[in-house]
């Protein structure tokens, strides 16, 4: 068992937290972008500068899964004051779900992708690839495969989305590296695969980075 769902499972968390979702990414080869978890608001402002201003502040807790809707999420911080005061309302808006924030780099790209997995009753993990961001809902513009998949399986996924137009050349930005997007969902099936203990995993969104796609976001959810 990977050593992130074994703590996870010895401590009875069914839902992981941002950091500790992509840390699992992350041992499967699944680039991320650069974060550091602090839990007060001068580390807050010290990792800020670490990785470089401007950041993005998120709360971090297994108990919360939807940031964005409950305001706990700050984007483009300027510097070290502006990242302890979002700090401390991100703090005061959790209440007693408060367990600490993740400080991330600013990711520059424009277009937002999702993949994942989902467990179906019949065929058991499958991997998912789609229009990520806020569209994923609205336009559900998803392509599935039966895990494990190919490098075969994952291009024919990216070619199946109606919007796959968004991963060529597009109003000046290159075309995504389509063998980085294919290894990320192979990854996935793998994780499938080798992780029964594994639910669901959903990275929304990838964004793509001139070429090259980072997990900005990521959950995994384990049964």
């Amino acid at each position: 068992m990977n050593e992130t769902i074994e703590r996870a499972k010895a401590g009875g968390i069914k839902t992981l937290d941002e950091f500790e979702s992509k840390k699992l990414l992350r041992s499967y080869g699944i680039p991320t972008v650069k974060e550091r978890p602090v839990a007060t608001s001068d580390e807050c402002a010290a990792a800020c500068a670490e990785l470089g201003f401007p950041v993005v502040i998120k709360a971090l807790s297994s108990k919360i899964s939807h940031k964005t809707e409950r305001n706990l999420v700050r984007v483009g911080v300027p510097n070290p004051e502006a990242a302890r005061k979002a700090f401390n309302e991100i703090k005061a808006a959790c209440g007693a779900e408060f367990e600490s924030v993740i400080v991330q780099q600013m990711v520059s790209g424009r277009r937002e992708l999702v993949a994942g997995l989902t467990t179906d009753a019949q065929f058991g993990p499958c991997v998912m690839f789609g229009l990520g961001g806020i569209f994923t809902e609205v336009l559900k513009d998803v392509a599935f495969r039966v895990a494990p998949i190919t490098v075969d399986d994952a291009m024919e996924m990216m070619n199946e989305i109606k919007a796959k137009a968004i991963l060529g050349a597009v109003r000046g930005m290159p075309p995504a590296d389509r063998d980085a997007l294919a290894a990320i969902l192979v990854s996935l099936g793998k994780i499938g695969m080798e992780n029964p203990e594994v639910r669901e995993i959903d990275i929304n969104p990838i964004m793509l980075e001139g070429e090259s796609p980072v997990a900005v976001d990521a959950l995994v959810v384990l049964k």
